[in-house]
């Protein structure tokens, strides 16, 4: 830290030091200013005198007043003023007194507003100013009633060109902490916002190949006495899903390792060019699915491509899951204009699913296409059976900057 801020450091630590010292300096220059006086005849020049004892008195009062200028600023501006008036009125010659006022002046200037400083300003000059020209020995256009005025709004005007730096370096200082603030908001937001999206990953893959593995290992355990051939396909079929649940876990899981951290084998997000791999572990599980794609060989967004993927395979989750163990299922890809139409149905019974959303899963759902600005329905169809329809945009409308929620 240099010199001149350690200084800076001091004087805010102890103004009323400061304050003190500052008095102290002005006294000395105004005694010393009181022992010289010009003459003006063919040239300036400049004799000694003896100041008058009552001049030395008033120099003291303005120069103590100084002491308390932070804090009482207008009444240590009207006392040093009331001190250099009676100085201009009983003061022959003239002491510098009025350099206390000029202080004070530049105090309040510094402090108050402009307007403030104006009025405040203007009267400090027309009274100190009007005093020494009409009270005075000397003519009115003498140097010394000039040098008060011009040292009078010196010091008004330095006062305010202080006072509008300050407030421009706070009002910098205050903007550079809104947009700090502003920063650690938005990051603590897209935390959160990518917390969820990897909890409903883990939700999607999680529910999926567990009921598939529930479903395989409740068979092979049926069969395992009469039908081993069976029995050994079903665990095929359990060791297949799990593999699967394992990679879709591991490349989850690797979006949270830290830059530091050992390199984690993944794999792109799934989308609808693996809807067949998708719809046949279901069909490895017993559930009849049929599959319609009139999508046209749309290339979809990555996020677009992930949710309808996720939409159809919680859909299915769902109807292996509530539908009952003859239920068929029918899937669909439709491109209509700017939207990809994804529609999941079933004949199943489907009694305990929360047609508005209740579960997980249907809240998974829905949180997914509302973060891409589609549309979501669910509920039971008439007749019997479930439908999932989602409408998800084609072009993603989330690129505008604002909060997809």
């Amino acid at each position: 830290m240099s010199t001149l801020a350690r200084a800076r450091c001091r004087a805010k630590a102890h103004p009323l030091a400061m304050d003190a010292v500052l008095a102290a300096a002005v006294l000395v220059c105004m005694v010393a200013g009181s022992f010289v006086e010009p003459r003006h005849r063919d040239s300036v020049s400049w004799v000694l005198r003896t100041p008058d004892p009552l001049s030395l008195v008033l120099m003291a009062l303005g120069a103590a007043a100084l002491v308390f200028r932070r804090r009482a600023p207008m009444t240590v501006l009207a006392l040093t003023g009331a001190v250099s008036v009676a100085e201009s009125v009983t003061g022959d010659p003239r002491a510098p007194v009025a350099m206390s006022a000029v202080i004070a002046l530049y105090t309040v200037a510094s402090t108050t507003d402009r307007p403030t400083t104006w009025r405040v300003g203007l009267l400090t000059m027309t009274v100190l100013t009007g005093t020494a020209m009409a009270a005075g020995s000397l003519p009115w256009y003498a140097q010394e009633n000039l040098a008060i005025l011009a040292w009078t709004g010196i010091g008004a005007t330095a006062g305010d060109a202080v006072r509008s730096r300050r407030a421009f370096v706070q009002a910098i200082r205050e903007r550079a902490e809104r947009a700090e603030r502003t920063r650690e908001e938005e990051a603590r937001r897209r935390v959160a916002e990518e917390r969820l999206r990897i909890a409903r990953d883990l939700h999607d893959v999680v529910a999926h190949h567990i009921a598939l593995v529930n479903v395989q290992a409740g068979v092979a355990a049926h069969v395992m006495d009469k039908r081993p051939d069976q029995a050994k396909e079903a665990l095929a079929h359990v060791r297949e899903a799990s593999r699967s649940a394992l990679n879709e876990l591991r490349a989850t899981v690797g979006l949270l390792r830290q830059s530091g951290d050992p390199e984690a084998p993944t794999e792109p997000a799934p989308g609808l060019d693996r809807l067949d791999e998708l719809t046949g572990t279901f069909r490895n599980a017993g559930l009849h699915v049929e599959v319609a794609r009139a999508d046209q060989d749309t290339t979809l967004p990555a996020a677009v491509d992930l949710a309808a993927y996720r939409i159809i395979q919680e859909a299915l989750t769902n109807v292996q899951k509530h539908a009952g163990p003859q239920a068929r299922a029918e899937v669909s890809v439709v491109r209509v204009g700017p939207n990809i139409e994804i529609t999941v149905l079933d004949d199943g019974g489907g009694e305990d699913r929360a047609p508005d959303g209740g579960g997980h899963g249907l809240l998974g759902m829905r949180e997914r296409v509302t973060a891409l600005r589609g549309t979501l329905t669910t509920g039971p169809r008439y007749g019997g059976g479930f439908r999932v329809h989602a409408i998800l945009p084609v072009k993603g409308r989330t690129s505008t900057g604002e909060d997809p929620a």
